[in-house]
C-alpha cells in the first residue's frame, strides 16, 4: 500500500474501532478522503482482513439496535441496510434474529399507544391512520391488518 493508502487505513481503523461500520460506509469515507476507487479497494480488503470491518456483525448489530431502540419494523431495517450496500443474504440472516412474538408484541404496543392519542372521526379513518403509522415504521401490511383487527375487535 502507498503512503496515502496507509494513512487512510489508519484513519478508517481508528473510526471502525470506535463505531461499528459497514464496508459501504467506509468505502464512501475513503473516497471522501481523496482515494480513488482502485486505491480504496485494497484498503477495504485490509480492514476486513484485520476484522475492523465485518458486514455480518454490522448487520446483526444494526438490526438489533433499530428493532430494540428505534422500534422499526423489518421492512424499514432492510431498506436502510440495502442503502448501506449490505448484501441481501446478510440482511436476511440478521432479520431472522428478531423473535416473531416479540416483533408482533412490539407492533401491538406501538398501535395501542398511537391509538390512545389519535383524534379520528370515523372508525375507518382511525384504522387508516394507524395503518399508515405502522407502515411508516416499516412493518408488513398483512401483519398490520392482523394486529389492527385484533386490537380494534377488543375495544
Amino acid at each position: 500500500m502507498q503512503n496515502q493508502q496507509q494513512e487512510a487505513f489508519q484513519r478508517a481503523a481508528n473510526l471502525c474501532s470506535r463505531y461499528e461500520k459497514c464496508s459501504g460506509d467506509i468505502f464512501q469515507k475513503l473516497i471522501q478522503w481523496g482515494l480513488t476507487e482502485d486505491e480504496a479497494f485494497p484498503v477495504l480488503d485490509a480492514l476486513k482482513e484485520e476484522k475492523y470491518i465485518d458486514d455480518e456483525r454490522f448487520a446483526r448489530s444494526f438490526v438489533r439496535d433499530k428493532f430494540r431502540f428505534n422500534k422499526w419494523g423489518k421492512l424499514k431495517i432492510s431498506n436502510h441496510l440495502r442503502a448501506k450496500r449490505v448484501e441481501s443474504r446478510l440482511i436476511d440472516e440478521a432479520l431472522t434474529e428478531i423473535d416473531e412474538s416479540d416483533y408482533q408484541d412490539l407492533l401491538e404496543r406501538l398501535l395501542k399507544e398511537k391509538n390512545r392519542g389519535l383524534k379520528a372521526g370515523s372508525e375507518q379513518e382511525r384504522k387508516a391512520k394507524l395503518f399508515r403509522f405502522a407502515q411508516g415504521r416499516g412493518f408488513e401490511g398483512n401483519l398490520i391488518f392482523e394486529v389492527l383487527s385484533q386490537l380494534l375487535a377488543r375495544e
